[in-house]
């Protein structure tokens, strides 16, 4: 009697989802989400016959695709539960740009993406150019099925520690300020994170800092002074690439700079990616980045520290300045 009542419920359940799935205006408009759903009612529907038999359940294929495998754009995105509308008007009024660098794993990536995407927002992709060139192509076959999703226009050979990291950044972060979408802030990803919270959190959390950027950070520590203290260099290979200290003692840091160290991982206002990307300031202290260990753990909190920070204010006459930053 145990069983036939489980198996009724089960038999209740598939019917009943597949009944909302077919008879929803909006689902039934979009063929292609109505397939995918009554695909994943369908191994519902199998799960819940072995658990009633008493079997452990293990589906012969992951109902969340991890390959553009399907024929076309939408039946992939379908088929993978890509959110395609706008979920708010607070979500609406407050779109985010992300600059996401990566160099393999393409299904990890793949499943990032899906956790951040909304159609609002607008998403840089910078693929180290040491990558396989079968990872490049799986990357630029799945952007290209999204309008606010692209590659960076120029790819930096990344090595892990170096300059390079930072301007894969940069150079994401130049396109992203073009970019047509009036996004709020830009944050930046690499290829193995994994959001905790979702797009609406995540707006919530960033108006709470009313236009500032977040970069938390110190005054350097102990153990990381010898980064800017001393000279490094970066060593390209076709097998390894790594970053090497030298003895050789650097020039101090211009313009007086107070060097600070934090995260490499950022939230930056547009009024900000404009102050890094224009300024002589920013952009002499870039140059001398370069030959620093990590240079990302200190650009962005050094900068967003400087007590004049000399941003051009729309408001004001040319040749006026004030600060806006943290």
């Amino acid at each position: 009697m145990g069983s036939w009542k489980h198996g009724l419920f089960c038999v209740s359940l598939v019917t009943t989802l597949v009944f909302v799935f077919v008879y929803n205006n909006e689902l039934w408009e979009n063929k292609d989400f109505l397939r995918a759903s009554l695909s994943n009612a369908s191994l519902l529907a199998k799960a819940c016959h072995q658990i009633v038999q008493g079997k452990v359940f293990y589906p012969r294929e992951n109902a969340l695709k991890t390959s553009l495998s399907e024929p076309t754009c939408s039946e992939y995105m379908a088929q993978s539960h890509y959110i395609t509308k706008t979920l708010s008007e607070e979500e609406a009024a407050f779109p985010l740009a992300y600059m996401m660098t990566i160099h393999k794993d393409f299904g990890t990536f793949e499943r990032l993406f899906r956790a951040i995407y909304m159609p609002q927002n607008v998403y840089c992709v910078h693929v180290d150019e040491k990558a396989r060139d079968a990872f490049k192509d799986a990357v630029k076959q799945l952007l290209g099925c999204f309008p606010n999703a692209f590659l960076a226009s120029k790819m930096e050979p990344v090595v892990y520690g170096g300059i390079s990291r930072l301007q894969a950044d940069l150079n994401c972060l130049e396109n992203l300020r073009a970019s047509e979408v009036p996004w709020k802030y830009a944050i930046n990803t690499c290829g193995q994170d994994f959001p905790l919270k979702t797009n609406r959190e995540i707006v919530q959390h960033l108006k709470g800092f009313k236009g500032k950027n977040i970069t938390p950070g110190v005054l350097p520590p102990d153990h990381a002074i010898g980064r800017t203290k001393y000279v490094h260099q970066e060593l390209l290979s076709k097998t390894n690439s790594y970053v090497i200290k030298t003895s050789k003692l650097k020039t101090p840091a211009p313009h007086n700079m107070t060097i600070y160290f934090g995260s490499a991982y950022v939230a930056l206002t547009r009024e900000f990616a404009s102050f890094v990307l224009q300024d002589q300031h920013a952009l002499d202290l870039l140059s001398w980045s370069k030959d620093t260990y990590s240079p990302d753990e200190h650009f962005w909190v050094t900068l967003n520290r400087i007590p004049d920070c000399l941003l051009p204010m729309p408001q004001l006459h040319p040749g006026e300045f004030s600060c806006k930053f943290f």
